[in-house]
């Protein structure tokens, strides 16, 4: 039985991937790196202290790790954030779930304070939902512990959540956990890319416009075709 939806914020609900990525690349050639767009882009949806070591060596505990993870998100906020926005019909899809009785809560491997912005910017935190962010786990995505951590706060047990996520690091989190996922393909990843997502729609919109012949409608578990 469907409890709660655990809800990815970045590239799911808000279109911010590409900033994150660009964010990440600024923050890196300030500090002497060459980084390539592209090997950034294709690890948003992992927190830093995955994507951090996997493209420079660098480990985010280590001083030189934790100057490039600040300066990333210094840019973030200033330069990116404010051309932010939620992707069409996010709220209506949002207020819809809450209007039919499905708890919500937001699993993301941002930050808490990067998380606030980004709900303020597209105007979605007004909506009060809970959350958990990279600072309540060890480790972020695609390790379970942000899953786990929804989890606990929603008083649910795996088998009775469902994850929304755009990224193959989303579904592999969840996945752990034991948790199904539904998939979004707005975040810049392709369907076969979401395997074993129970189903795959093209973001918010499509979702709503076709919420009641979804999983979420029909509690079932079955595999995207």
């Amino acid at each position: 039985m469907l409890k709660t939806i655990l809800l990815d914020v970045d590239g799911t609900l808000i279109d911010s991937n590409d900033a994150h990525a660009r964010a990440w690349v600024d923050a890196l050639e300030e500090a002497g790196f060459e980084p390539h767009y592209v090997s950034i882009r294709k690890r948003i949806g992992m927190g830093g202290d995955h994507l951090l070591p996997n493209v420079t060596g660098v480990d985010i505990e280590e001083e030189e790790g934790k100057a490039i993870s600040k300066r990333r998100g210094e840019i973030f906020r200033s330069k990116y954030l404010p051309k932010l926005k939620a992707f069409p019909q996010t709220r209506e899809l949002l207020l819809r779930l809450k209007e039919e009785g499905h708890p919500m809560v937001i699993a993301t491997s941002a930050s808490k304070k990067d998380l606030q912005a980004l709900l303020e910017q597209a105007g979605l935190a007004d909506l009060d939902i809970d959350a958990t962010t990279a600072d309540d786990a060890d480790a972020s995505k695609p390790e379970p512990d942000i899953i786990f951590a929804a989890l606990e706060k929603a008083g649910v047990k795996a088998e009775d959540a469902v994850m929304l996520g755009d990224t193959p690091y989303d579904v592999a989190a969840a996945e752990k956990a034991g948790v199904p996922t539904i998939g979004f393909t707005c975040g810049g990843w392709m369907k076969d890319d979401l395997k074993p997502a129970i189903a795959v729609y093209e973001g918010p919109m499509d979702l709503l416009m076709n919420l009641e012949e979804s999983p979420l409608a029909a509690g079932t578990k079955r595999k995207a075709s």
